[in-house]
């Protein structure tokens, strides 16, 4: 079964190196430090912002299985949004099961 990555639809972690306008420019992040801490594993603070210009994120895996799109450690909503929570950058699609 082929799969399309999801994308993250909105950044609002500003200090975040990959962040210009609200948009993530990674190629692909990863969520999830724990099974129920959706943090973006991906995010580090810089002035100096990078990535790819032309590219919009992708979830590439997703390490919070305790999360109701979580398959497989694969992320299976259409796109998310990742921002503050808790002074930390989290996924705040997470959905508990």
């Amino acid at each position: 079964m082929a799969m399309k990555m999801p994308t993250v639809q909105k950044c609002s972690v500003s200090d975040c190196a990959y962040n210009t306008e609200q948009a993530c420019h990674a190629l692909a992040i990863t969520i999830g430090e724990k099974p129920s801490d959706p943090l973006c594993d991906t995010f580090f603070s810089s002035s100096k912002h990078g990535g790819v210009k032309e590219a919009t994120a992708g979830v590439g895996a997703c390490k919070s299985f305790d999360c109701s799109f979580n398959q497989n450690y694969e992320c299976t909503a259409s796109s998310i949004q990742v921002g503050m929570k808790q002074s930390q950058p989290d996924c705040l699609t997470f959905q508990r099961r």
